[in-house]
């Protein structure tokens, strides 16, 4: 795979997350560049992985490769800071929902190569589930995926998929991790060690999705699989805090 150079405009998570994706598959680009306004984060950042450089919104911007790592109410305003900077043949990556591609090209000069990705926090394990969009006119479509697969799964879909990929898979681990952590420490009590309950609810987690999605049964067999359902009479509540929330915040981050 040919080492291109990188550009991160942010350095916050998704910029880390990218950084040590790559670095945990050896993947060395010839420069990373990476700018943003909070010097402690890029400080931390540096440490972390020394061999990027921290420098300007202008160096960042002339890199081969321009990854918009902000969230969507500063990327308008950074578009115009950076515009000056963005060459005609660069690829420019934003990372966040809501921004169209072409409210992006239309800020940096009517670029041609412009594409959105919804990353996930998964792909920090390389394990991601990436949906990806591109311009009409996109070059090297099949390279910008190549190397975006370090990172996970990634796959092109049309743009205005890419909302609802953010609420169904992108944010899903918020909607778990705290329950299952929970299982853990109530595991704890009442008398596994902890790494029993790890792998207790480790292996139940995989073998549940695995049943749930690729037995062959359908969801009122597996749910009739277990006769005994302990918060069961709490699914009205849970069902409707997932829809209320998701679909308002959906509503929030569509263009």
């Amino acid at each position: 795979m040919k080492a291109k150079t990188f550009g991160f405009i942010g350095g916050g998570r998704i910029t880390r997350i990218f950084l040590q994706a790559f670095q945990n598959k050896g993947f060395m680009p010839l420069k990373v560049v990476v700018t943003d306004i909070n010097s402690e984060t890029t400080a931390a950042l540096k440490q972390e992985f020394p061999h990027i450089e921290i420098s300007g919104p202008e160096a960042a911007s002339g890199q081969e490769i321009v990854l918009i790592a902000l969230h969507p109410p500063a990327i308008i305003e950074t578009l115009e800071k950076i515009k000056e900077f963005i060459q005609p043949g660069v690829c420019v990556i934003s990372l966040a929902p809501k921004i169209d591609i072409e409210k992006i090209s239309g800020k940096l000069n009517g670029l041609k190569n412009v594409a959105r990705l919804i990353p996930s926090a998964t792909s920090v394990i390389n394990e991601g589930y990436n949906p990806i969009c591109f311009s009409e006119d996109f070059k090297e479509k099949q390279s910008i995926i190549k190397w975006l697969s370090l990172l996970g799964k990634t796959f092109e879909v049309d743009e205005p998929k890419l909302e609802a990929y953010a609420i169904i898979s992108a944010m899903l681990p918020t909607y778990f991790w705290f329950q299952w952590r929970e299982l853990l420490q109530i595991g704890v009590k009442i008398g596994l060690n902890e790494n029993e309950c790890m792998e207790a609810v480790e292996e139940s987690l995989i073998a549940s999705v695995h049943t749930m999605f690729t037995s062959g049964l359908s969801y009122e067999e597996v749910v009739d699989l277990i006769p005994v359902k302990p918060i069961g009479n709490h699914e009205p509540v849970i069902k409707d805090i997932f829809s209320v929330n998701l679909v308002s915040l959906y509503d929030k981050i569509k263009p």
